[in-house]
């Protein structure tokens, strides 16, 4: 599964290479897909690369070359933008209900049931990369973790939240909300296309991006570039 930006870039890669045979510079693909900055180019190879659809030539610049395409092309990905707003299933999917008030009269309540929550892709917990935005399963989830309000999960990729207890492969479980206290962890939407797992500071008129790893750096933006998509309420691991 590739996110929108992802496809963009890979089709663009294979016509100009169809075209000319050579592949595109990093400032042609910047431009071609309308980003901000040649990092966020890196993050995308990087991603096509880990997913198997294209591969770097060592020891030659600009040496790209199309392993794959995907199996369905959706015409609908080209040209729009790809935002990570992860759209919590409507309905009771990933919401817990406040408790009603309990009675004397009451018989055996359903209240310990679990929760099915809907997981949206991967998050990075590293350098931020555009998450996966599809429902693909759903997990059972204890209420007891969750609280009131509307979840979603997302499968942990990177290391720098270690140090907060949160390790590559990891699922975390993250409330649906636009606002989060400083040092809250929380999922965050940067410049409408990239999305992480960080601590959230407010630092003045800015907002920091806060790793729990001391090999990762400290990220600040202004407000407008920031926006919160939910908050860590619970994690899942595997062993």
């Amino acid at each position: 599964m590739l996110t929108r930006k992802q496809h963009e870039l890979l089709m663009f890669i294979h016509e100009r290479m169809k075209e000319s045979g050579i592949p595109p510079s990093f400032d042609e693909m910047k431009e071609a897909l309308d980003l901000a900055s040649k990092s966020g180019i890196h993050r995308l190879i990087t991603a096509l690369e880990e997913r198997g659809f294209i591969r770097r030539l060592p020891n030659r610049a600009r040496a790209l070359e199309v392993v794959k395409l995907p199996d369905s092309m959706n015409p609908s990905l080209g040209g729009r933008k790809a935002r990570f707003e992860p759209s919590v299933i409507e309905g009771n999917l990933g919401r817990v209900a406040a408790p009603p008030p309990r009675s004397e009269t009451s018989g055996d309540s359903d209240s310990g049931r679990p929760v099915s929550v809907p997981v949206m892709g991967r998050i990075a917990a590293g350098v931020p990369i555009e998450a996966i935005q599809t429902h693909s399963h759903t997990i059972a989830v204890p209420p007891e973790m969750l609280g009131a309000g509307e979840h979603f999960a997302l499968e942990v990729r990177g290391d720098s939240m270690i140090e907060a207890g949160i390790f590559d492969g990891d699922t975390v479980l993250i409330k649906k909300q636009d606002s989060a206290g400083t040092g809250d962890i929380v999922v965050a939407l940067v410049d409408d296309e990239e999305a992480t797992l960080k601590r959230l500071r407010r630092r003045g008129n800015s907002i920091a991006l806060e790793a729990a790893n001391p090999a990762y750096e400290t990220r600040i933006f202004g407000p407008e570039r920031v926006k919160v998509q939910g908050r860590l309420v619970g994690l899942l691991r595997k062993y």
